[in-house]
């Protein structure tokens, strides 16, 4: 047996490295499962929803039920419709956080006088005249919410541009920061979390590879957190950072020694 009821583990750098899947991890999350610790994965992915997790995993092996997955776009979607119905948001971001939002019953508006709310995000075409926009919205005193603060995402062959790049960039022309970040490590995303798991924050395991999303979110909480090296951290980063996890892994295949 262990202490811990629950994990949430984040997935990119941590279970995968944009397609591929991190050598042992599978050893990782069956020793989890063998613990009898329940299991959430939470990505920052502002660009996914729930199910992609499940059809990215399938093919390494690895079945996902797609109810016990959260990302940052589902978050914010069920934020923004719980929490501003009938207001009309508009979106700096990608078109399949769109759809997702369309999907929760979040009103999109494109005009930026007619928006309540903006809503910042990872976006590959973003441009200058969308920043135009979004200044537009924003000195009309809407309010202001990010996905996410990854200013950088792992893919196979090194790193992109994330939502907090862009976040910045909004932040800078508006002279105004989000009133909220809705993904990791906000407290929405913790209470979406908990809410899902509903373990004690003191025997849940968080594990990813952000010290200020993933090892953020669990020490704000109150959780144990494990860092992996297999993403974004390294040993250099942590010894450095304000952020501290309670644990180092070199990877999701060693969390078995935490159980």
């Amino acid at each position: 047996m262990t202490e811990y009821e629950a994990a949430i583990l984040d997935v990119d750098g941590t279970i995968v490295r944009g397609e591929e899947l991190l050598p042992d991890v599978t050893d990782g999350l069956a020793a989890l499962e063998a613990a009898g610790c329940s299991r959430l994965l939470f990505s920052n992915n502002p660009t996914r929803g729930s199910s992609y997790y499940r059809s990215k995993l399938e093919p390494h092996g690895i079945e996902i039920d797609p109810a016990a997955v959260l990302t940052s776009a589902t978050v914010s979607a069920e934020y923004l419709a719980s929490t501003h119905p009938n207001e009309r948001v508009y979106l700096v971001g990608d078109d399949r956080l769109e759809s997702i939002l369309e999907e929760a019953m979040v009103d999109l508006t494109d005009d930026p006088d007619a928006a309540d709310v903006v809503l910042g995000s990872f976006d590959s075409d973003f441009s200058y005249g969308t920043l135009w926009e979004s200044l537009q919205a924003l000195e009309d005193g809407a309010s202001f919410y990010g996905t996410d603060p990854d200013v950088t995402i792992p893919v196979d062959d090194g790193l992109i541009p994330g939502s907090g790049a862009i976040l910045a960039a909004m932040e800078a022309v508006a002279g105004r920061e989000p009133d909220a970040i809705l993904g990791k490590p906000s407290s929405v995303a913790a209470t979406a979390a908990m809410d899902y798991l509903g373990s004690d924050p003191e025997r849940t395991l968080v594990v990813g590879d952000r010290l200020d999303t993933d090892i953020e979110l669990g020490n704000r909480a109150g959780m144990t957190t494990a860092v992996v090296l297999t993403g974004v951290t390294d040993q250099a980063d942590i010894e450095s950072a304000a952020v501290q996890p309670d644990h180092v892994l070199e990877s999701l295949a060693d969390v078995e020694t935490l159980l």
